[in-house]
């Protein structure tokens, strides 16, 4: 199937080259020779979000790879990724993240725990509903190829799995999905997947896992049902957002909602 716009994608394979470096709205523009106006009318039609916004989601990005790759100072890493001020920096990062640059340069042996437990806990898991006072957003997951491990699925207020999903859960097998007690309002789907065999590293790097997002929102309304939504786990694309959210920070809510349950 042919994107629209598909002329966008010059511009995420010139970003992605060239993310070292300083990042214009006018330079992305005149790569297309198209005006700033109508460059961000497309690209936002196309990605869901704006350039410049989607330039700092992959800086971010190189941000969690340089906090875990190199030894470099946290006010180092915002210096080379373009945030001059410290706490500007640590507030973007925990607010998309989830956790503090500090927190999460830390965070390995803690993923590796939160794994173990997700294994140790996959033969036993149940599903639980929550409050069914609101709508309800149904639907199935697939994948384009076969996997061993669990799906991280949520809904999100931006088409970009960033910050803490407003629902969340996780799936320990492909097959249907539902989120209650949903409240009116435009969400978008994301998931992506983790395999068993994965190290702590790579789950808190996820650049190769399959993931999928639904292109168009989800929009509940307080008297009308929602689609069904059919999604499918596919191979990392340049075109998909980053996953800026802590994973391991998804797992251990589930752990923790879990242990809940079980204890009522």
């Amino acid at each position: 199937m042919t994107e629209r716009y598909s002329e966008i994608d010059q511009v995420i394979a010139y970003i992605h080259q060239h993310i070292d470096e300083p990042i214009s709205l006018s330079q992305l523009a005149s790569h297309l020779a198209y005006s700033p106006y109508h460059f961000t009318r497309i690209f936002k039609e196309r990605m869901g979000l704006s350039p410049l916004y989607y330039v700092s989601s992959l800086r971010l990005q190189k941000a969690k790879d340089l906090l875990l790759r190199t030894n470099l100072s946290v006010r180092d890493i915002g210096l080379e990724i373009g945030q001059q001020s410290l706490g500007t920096f640590t507030t973007r990062f925990t607010e998309r993240v989830g956790m503090t640059p500090t927190d999460f340069r830390n965070s390995t042996l803690e993923a590796s725990s939160e794994f173990r437990s997700l294994h140790n806990l996959k033969d036993l898991c149940t599903s639980h509903s929550d409050n069914n006072h609101y709508g309800r957003i149904e639907g199935t997951i697939q994948s384009t190829i076969p996997f061993d491990g669990v799906i991280l699925i949520g809904l999100f207020p931006k088409p970009i799995p960033e910050g803490l999903p407003l629902h969340g859960t996780l799936l320990f097998s492909l097959g249907d999905f539902c989120f209650t007690g949903v409240q009116p309002g435009t969400y978008y789907l994301m998931a992506t997947s983790v395999s068993w065999g994965m190290q702590a590293t790579d789950i808190l790097l996820p650049h190769t896992t399959l993931r999928t997002r639904s292109r168009e929102p989800i929009v509940v309304q307080s008297c009308s049902d929602v689609p069904h939504q059919q999604v499918t786990l596919h191979v990392p694309r340049l075109d998909d957002p980053p996953i800026l959210i802590s994973l391991p920070l998804l797992m251990s809510n589930f752990l923790n909602r879990t242990m809940q349950h079980s204890n009522r």
